[in-house]
């Protein structure tokens, strides 16, 4: 794994209430991070602007509006998404809605990924949710029926990117945000991972917020995660 190749696999999100301050922050780090995720906050603020800009600057999109519905409006939105360019694009994990998501996809060059447990929850709230399992369970659960049923990879906190690895190998790619360096406080993320743990447990893309948005100085924020990263790879070199 070159240099190279490791910063094209740091994702910055975009979690911004205006096109302004996502522009600012990508102009920062122009140079460094080139692939950078667009949720839902900066997406109902600025529609899809921040989208076309960033493409239009030749950097990677990650559209994360994690689709959810009756199949048809999935396949006919995933169709949509396609069509703008994006690499990466967010959808619900359980079969229909993934087998919905891949037609809409069609042969279009877009990764679907399928949300598996969002990193803010944990047991108490998988159960709240009705869920008679662990979240490691439900994980895999989702994680093997993506790969199933077509999908390119899964979200999923590094806590479980090495459970995944084993079930389903290199089958899927494994996208895990909720990253916190070391020293990072946790916030509202109840299964952070540090980059290094991420990397070490098999995720193939990190992204990163607020470790890097929040700090006064972008780049340097994006170079410690680097940093965390290439030592992950150091300690378990890996092929691809």
């Amino acid at each position: 794994m070159t240099s190279e190749k490791i910063e094209n696999r740091l994702i910055v999100a975009l979690d911004f209430d205006t096109a302004e301050k996502a522009v600012d922050l990508v102009e920062k780090l122009d140079g460094l991070v080139s692939f950078f995720k667009v949720g839902m906050e900066l997406q109902l603020a600025e529609g899809m602007q921040p989208v076309n800009y960033l493409i239009s600057k030749g950097k990677n999109v990650f559209l994360d509006l994690k689709y959810f519905d009756v199949p048809q409006t999935v396949e006919r939105a995933v169709r949509r998404a396609a069509s703008l360019g994006v690499s990466f694009l967010t959808i619900h994990g359980n079969r229909k809605n993934v087998e919905a998501a891949v037609r809409g996809r069609g042969s279009a060059d877009l990764k679907l990924l399928a949300v598996t447990v969002l990193t803010s929850l944990d047991a108490y709230d998988i159960r709240d949710l009705g869920f008679p399992c662990s979240v490691e369970e439900l994980v895999l659960q989702r994680a093997k029926a993506a790969a199933e049923e077509g999908c390119d990879g899964v979200v999923a906190s590094g806590q479980e990117a090495k459970k995944i690895r084993e079930a389903v190998g290199q089958k899927l790619l494994i996208v895990t945000p909720g990253i916190r360096p070391e020293g990072f406080p946790k916030q509202d993320q109840k299964r952070a991972v540090t980059p290094r743990e991420a990397i070490l447990a098999g995720a193939d893309y990190l992204v990163v917020g607020r470790p890097i948005t929040s700090n006064p100085d972008p780049w340097q924020a994006a170079e410690l995660v680097l940093d965390e990263m290439r030592q992950g790879y150091e300690a378990a070199p890996r092929s691809n």
